[in-house]
């Protein structure tokens, strides 16, 4: 997992409530279990047209947003089925940040395994946030986990909250794997001990 530091980079305005897992990822891009490749299906019902082309009023298909890795969405963003695929298209197309009043738990869960970073913000920080991103390609946000604080455009601050285990995970690029791969040498040490004193296991 690529740790998360410092981010400066557009951020995409949906100003949305209620995202669900199937408006990032419908159902039908759910047939594999490779993290990547899923990024050309993210908010496929409202990025493509019934013909297959590109809704060009969807915000991200709009040439200022094409290279977002920000996005500021509404409430209860990531709510619905818990598939692990949202995180996974939503880094696949770029997006290491989300922005929003609040966060569906299991969702919000699945974003730090996979290297994203969910800030969940007072309504009134996200309107101003929204404001922010609505300037297209000068919409450009500053995220610093290690401070804590998210910069605008205009040079404004907002302090976040975050678990102080999980900020330590991003910072150092440890998903669950990467967590336990810390202990490998003890592990290795645990399991020739445990052969020398029960071979027959």
């Amino acid at each position: 997992m690529d740790p998360f530091t410092k981010l400066t980079a557009v951020a995409a305005p949906l100003p949305m409530i209620n995202v669900d897992t199937d408006m990032i990822i419908p159902k039908q891009f759910l047939k594999t279990i490779k993290r990547t490749g899923l990024g050309g299906a993210l908010f496929h019902e409202m990025r493509t047209r019934p013909d297959g082309s590109d809704n060009p009023d969807f915000v991200l298909n709009k040439p200022a947003y094409k290279q977002a890795k920000i996005l500021v969405a509404g409430a209860n963003f990531g709510c619905g089925s818990s598939r692990e695929h949202a995180p996974w298209a939503l880094l696949d197309f770029g997006i290491r940040c989300v922005l929003a009043p609040s966060f569906a738990d299991i969702f919000y869960n699945n974003c730090f395994k996979n290297g994203i970073l969910p800030i969940p913000l007072p309504q009134e920080d996200i309107d101003k946030l929204m404001d922010d991103a609505e300037r297209g390609a000068n919409a450009v946000i500053s995220i610093d986990l290690e401070k804590q604080e998210i910069r605008g455009p205009d040079g404004g601050c907002l302090k976040f909250e975050i678990d102080p285990f999980r900020k330590q995970c991003l910072l150092n690029g440890w998903d669950d794997i990467g967590l336990t791969l810390r202990n490998e040498s003890r592990i290795s040490d645990f399991e020739a001990h445990r052969k020398m004193e029960s071979p027959w296991l």
